[in-house]
């Protein structure tokens, strides 16, 4: 098990470094064209970037216990995107969270600052099992976002549906992603757009070590597909 997290950890730093070279706010002011843009297909890709990190499984943890994850994100823009020059937008998210005794709902805390984009966010989620073994997640989400030449405000939904088979928690889940963008500081005048998406979702926890577990998603967008994975810590 020592290994996989070894591996795991070892192609991190090999793409986290790569990554870091594609930066989203330079490469949306250098392509940025205004009317002839479309905003609206950029807004529905950076909002899904943002909304992969909505789940990674279908269970919580229980109160008083919590969950610490390190997710990165990359996902394929798609052909109507004209902003983005790069085959892949890519960040990493931060995320905590843990159960709210009173009321039985999850609460999530998350964000990022990385490749130019800062996000800060969080949403409640509700868990449940169903016959025994397939356990199930709604959440609702908000993060505020930005960069150097816009802002964003991102909502999401998602549900999701999990099992566990020995160290294995394959999920499913599927999730709609709305975000209202405002573009800033560009030689053009301000844009404005709402847009919503939906994403799918097929992914893996494997639990390597008793309070570590790892995980790695492919997510259907309107591009050609998106791929995230990360590292949690379950206490």
């Amino acid at each position: 098990m020592k290994k996989i997290v070894l591996s795991v950890l070892f192609c991190l730093t090999l793409v986290m470094p790569a990554a870091a070279d594609v930066n989203l706010s330079d490469d949306f002011g250098k392509h940025y064209r205004g009317d002839i843009s479309n905003l609206s297909a950029y807004n529905k890709d950076i909002s899904n970037l943002i909304g992969m990190s909505d789940f990674h499984s279908g269970s919580a943890p229980a109160f008083p216990g919590f969950d610490l994850g390190i997710t990165f994100n990359t996902i394929k823009p798609s052909n109507k995107n004209n902003i983005s020059s790069e085959n892949y937008l890519m960040a990493g998210f931060v995320s905590a969270s843990t159960k709210i005794p009173v009321i039985g709902l999850g609460a999530v805390v998350r964000g990022t600052y990385f490749n130019g984009l800062e996000s800060i966010g969080g949403g409640l989620t509700y868990h449940t099992t169903f016959v025994e073994f397939l356990n199930v997640s709604a959440g609702a989400f908000y993060d505020h976002a930005s960069t150097d030449y816009y802002s964003l405000n991102h909502y999401s939904a998602s549900v999701t549906a999990s099992t566990s088979l020995l160290i294995f928690t394959p999920y499913v889940g599927i999730g709609y992603d709305y975000g209202d963008i405002s573009t800033r500081k560009l030689n053009y005048p301000k844009r404005t757009s709402t847009d919503g998406s939906l994403r799918y979702t097929i992914g893996v926890n494997a639990k390597i070590m008793p309070l570590i577990y790892v995980f790695a998603a492919y997510t259907k967008t309107q591009g050609d597909g998106s791929i995230n994975g990360g590292v949690g810590f379950s206490f």
